[in-house]
């Protein structure tokens, strides 16, 4: 994680901000002395008049104290991803990327809002940020460029994999309307012929009707062709991260892990460097969150204020882990706690043991201790 330096009496820094969308840009800049930010429009995507806007700033600075301040400037995750905060990076200029959702809002029903007002907010964040007030919001990694295009294979992937269920319950849905029940379209799509087929009323499909199947079957065979590219893709492709993808072959020595979800687990969440269990759990948004007020006591579910993509994959993990690793210790304590139970309750308990499983993970990843009774490939 960067690390910002606090503003001491012998250092000059000038704090920006950077309000993000399509079209503009609105920058305000605190510089050291001034009550109020000035603020100054930007063409949207314009990082060099960005940095010319910046670099004035600091030139006038220098003038009046003798010494050249240091310029971080923050902004909101979004659209614009990584590429600014990697450009303003190379020109000497610390940048911070903030996590929306944990910034302070005003809760009126009808508040005010206005991208002045959103800027000047984010400013504020920073600045107290960069005083060591920690909990004013939640920022975001900056992953490398590696890091960052090797996420996209198993991305890819389950995005394919949603278009593939789609085109089969398309294909299910319109023999289905003609009384033809029982074809398993994941395996026999290959061999499938709508003009072969028979309704329920023992006539053969209509043209047109065919001519569709025909179609969706075809997108089907295209979308299974580039998932096997993919995967291929993901499994061999040389990368210079040679640590997470150490990680991601010592993770499939796990009984119940394969190839999807260790590429995703090591490559959306242990490619990071975590402090202790507490930040691993909150990165993937499994940790509970309590609602304790007055005399209101109870637990409002988990945060999902992590990685999605990780928590969907640690939640089906879980359930590997339980029908592959019977005699580990974790799927021992989850047995002991729904003995007797199902339904609802097997749900939850699998979101605490998908927490403590992700610890395990961690632990083992980086000292290389194996789960307690896990078996190993």
């Amino acid at each position: 994680m960067t690390h910002f330096p606090v503003s001491t009496s012998n250092e000059q820094f000038i704090y920006a901000a950077l309000e993000l969308s399509k079209n503009s840009w609105l920058l305000a800049i605190q510089v050291p002395g001034r009550d109020n930010p000035s603020l100054h429009p930007i063409k949207g995507g314009d990082a060099e008049g960005l940095v010319a806007k910046l670099d004035a700033a600091r030139d006038r600075e220098a003038k009046v104290t003798g010494q050249v301040p240091k310029v971080t400037l923050c902004y909101e995750a979004g659209y614009d991803g990584f590429w600014l905060a990697r450009f303003l990076k190379q020109r000497d200029i610390d940048c911070l990327i903030m996590e929306p959702a944990s910034l302070q809002v005003n809760r009126r029903a009808r508040r005010v809002k206005t991208d002045r007002i959103d800027v000047e907010s984010i400013l504020h964040t920073l600045i107290a940020w960069c005083r060591g007030e920690r909990h004013v919001c939640s920022t975001v990694v900056i992953p490398s460029i590696e890091e960052e295009d090797l996420r996209r294979s198993h991305r890819e992937r389950n995005r394919l994999v949603r278009e593939r269920t789609a085109h089969i319950n398309r294909i299910k849905g319109l023999l289905f309307g003609q009384g033809i029940r029982g074809i398993n379209v994941k395996s026999r799509y290959k061999n499938l012929k709508p003009a072969e087929l028979v309704t329920g009323d023992g006539r053969p499909l209509p043209e047109r009707l065919g001519r569709e199947i025909t179609r969706e079957i075809d997108r089907l065979a295209q979308v299974q062709a580039q998932i096997v590219e993919v995967e291929r893709e993901r499994d061999k492709a040389p990368t210079p991260c040679v640590a997470t993808e150490r990680k991601r072959h010592d993770l499939l020595r796990l009984n119940g892990i394969g190839p999807a979800l260790s590429s995703t687990l090591t490559r959306e969440v242990y490619y990071r460097q975590f402090v202790n269990r507490r930040q691993v759990a909150n990165y993937i948004g499994i940790t509970p969150s309590a609602y304790d007020s007055g005399d209101g006591h109870r637990s409002q579910g988990i945060s999902k204020a992590g990685n999605r993509l990780a928590r969907v994959a640690m939640v089906e993990a879980a359930w590997l882990w339980v029908r592959h690793q019977p005699d580990s210790a974790l799927t021992q304590w989850f047995h002991h706690r729904t003995q007797g139970q199902k339904g609802r309750i097997r749900r939850v308990m699998i979101v605490a043991l998908a927490r403590k499983l992700a610890i395990a993970f961690w632990r083992y990843l980086e000292t290389g201790l194996i789960p307690e009774g896990a078996a190993v490939k």
